[in-house]
């Protein structure tokens, strides 16, 4: 099937539905997705935002930011992920937890307004990896357009440089919360550490870059143009005394570099 055709599929998909809220993180995929919703129902398509300590100030300003210039209504639900129970000791269906509360908030305010549709943003793409957050989605009847049009990632980028959005070559973004190790605690404070860190890696002309917090440690992982940056030894010196001032004792590069879900990779051991 063609990109075309695809694209074509999710149009006529969302079209069917009467109004919609959209669940929006102003990345790359759920920006596709509300602009393309916001094109096919107008104001019967809704944005909706979660504002919590596990998401940057500078991902909320520009969701904000987007549905201004866009003319889309955009909710912000204040949302707090460490209240929820079992989810600070950060078990292997985290993301699950945080989903199955995410979206009945999101049902909430869905009744509120009398929209009968809520829709999320994970690509053809996400089913290829461990995302427990998709069992939530299924729970809570919660569409996935994207998926049904099964547009991958790569797809999706394209077909927003052809809608015009300042979104299509942005970084891939997770909630701070995927950078912490399975069985970790999740803090506050972690999750600030890690915020302060990734946005001084952000300031620097970093990319695609992800902090990993273990314990006292921070482990970059970056793209080849990140590895670029590192070759100085200026660039070195600079992030590992901006890190400490952090909080953070040691400074690690991950040599095989960014990938999605690379937390992932520890899940045989917790079964072991």
């Amino acid at each position: 099937m063609t990109i075309e055709q695809k694209y074509e599929n999710l149009k006529q998909y969302i079209f069917r539905f009467n109004n919609l809220i959209v669940a929006f993180s102003g990345g790359v995929d759920s920006t596709f997705l509300l602009k393309t919703a916001h094109d096919i129902l107008g104001d019967n398509a809704i944005a909706i935002t979660a504002k919590s300590c596990s998401f940057p100030q500078r991902e909320l300003n520009e969701a904000v930011e987007f549905c201004k210039k866009e003319n889309i209504r955009h909710i912000i639900c204040e949302y707090e992920e460490l209240n929820i129970e079992g989810f600070s000791q950060n078990p292997a269906n985290r993301c699950y937890l945080c989903k199955r509360e995410l979206f009945s908030k999101i049902w909430t305010v869905a009744k509120q307004n009398d929209i009968k549709h809520i829709a999320e943003a994970s690509n053809i793409d996400d089913n290829s990896d461990y995302r427990p957050g998709l069992k939530a989605v299924d729970e809570q009847g919660v569409k996935s357009p994207l998926r049904y049009a099964k547009l991958t990632k790569d797809e999706i980028r394209k077909l927003s440089k052809y809608l015009g959005l300042s979104t299509w070559n942005k970084q891939s973004f997770a909630c701070l919360a995927s950078r912490f190790p399975y069985g970790q605690e999740i803090t506050s404070q972690g999750l600030s550490m890690i915020d302060r860190s990734e946005q001084i890696l952000l300031d620097m002309g970093f990319k695609q870059v992800r902090v990993r917090l273990h314990g006292n440690l921070a482990r970059i992982e970056t793209d080849e143009a990140g590895f670029d940056i590192l070759t100085k030894q200026s660039n070195r010196e600079k992030i590992y005394w901006q890190f400490k001032k952090i909080g953070f004792v040691y400074v690690s590069l991950d040599i095989l570099g960014y990938r999605t879900g690379s937390m992932n990779e520890t899940l045989d051991l917790l079964h072991n």
